[in-house]
């Protein structure tokens, strides 16, 4: 069995890859159930406590866009419980049939490559059509993919939280109780402030998701696929207004095609 990592700014999620079970010796590798944890920059004891339990991993991969104080953390711990170093993924500018725009690779958040590359293999080969792919977390990013594999960009917005933080902080809005969350069948406008912010921080992002969808219809041929992943992908896949596929693993689908 492989270890499949994806340290985020806020969360840590983790899987087993590869490990087919006593009665499946001659099936295809699968991903086990997935955990995830709030790191607060270091390693939780609780996930410590899962992984002792684990039988030693053939390989540690990892996706860390957490900063290298908790990359050093995970290295001294897997060390320490396996006597094996994890590697640590990097954004390559052409592989797994994706081309990256960027032109430094590496200014390129690696968990959006990987969930680029997993969106391109999403049925479990190389995919056609264009895909928009929406990172809901910590902040949400946007990255356009064309039929060919051609990574056209994309855009960051702060999360749903961090767009709530920063007005609250930001304005001399009173505080107020954090208000109920808006529903799609609701009025698409609030009678109360704390309404009002709660859904716009929500319509927002949808809203975008909707306008780089067409922008990518209107590139290429045909409407292309709209993939939500990330911790806030439910609440904000009923707000757009075009058919969605919810892939919460997508990172970590990534980190298993690199497997």
């Amino acid at each position: 069995m492989d270890l499949l990592i994806d340290i985020g700014n806020t969360n840590l999620r983790w899987v087993t890859w590869g490990d087919t079970g006593p009665h499946e010796a001659d099936a295809a590798p699968r991903l086990g159930e997935v955990h995830a944890l709030r790191h607060h920059g270091a390693l939780p004891i609780d996930l410590i406590a899962a992984w002792d339990r684990l039988p030693a991993p053939r390989r540690i991969l990892v996706g860390n866009v957490g900063g290298p104080d908790l990359g050093a953390h995970l290295t001294r711990t897997c060390r320490s419980l396996w006597g094996l170093a994890p590697d640590f993924a990097a954004t390559q500018a052409d592989a797994f049939g994706v081309r990256i725009a960027y032109p430094e690779p590496e200014g390129l958040g690696v968990d959006r490559w990987l969930a680029l590359i997993a969106a391109r293999h999403a049925d479990g080969a190389e995919t056609e059509g264009a895909a928009l792919i929406v990172d809901a977390g910590t902040a949400i990013t946007y990255d356009l993919l064309a039929a060919d594999g051609a990574h056209l960009g994309g855009l960051i917005l702060p999360g749903v939280h961090l767009l709530r933080k920063t007005l609250r902080s930001g304005t001399r809005i009173p505080p107020w109780a954090e208000p109920p969350e808006p529903q799609p069948e609701d009025p698409p406008w609030a009678d109360n402030t704390a309404t009002a912010i709660a859904a716009a921080s929500l319509q927002a992002p949808a809203a975008l998701a909707e306008r780089l969808w067409e922008r990518l219809r209107a590139h290429g041929r045909g409407a292309p696929r709209l993939i939500l992943t990330g911790g806030d992908a439910e609440r904000l896949a009923p707000l757009i207004g075009r058919p969605t596929h919810i892939l919460p693993a997508l990172v970590l689908q990534g980190l298993a095609l690199l497997a």
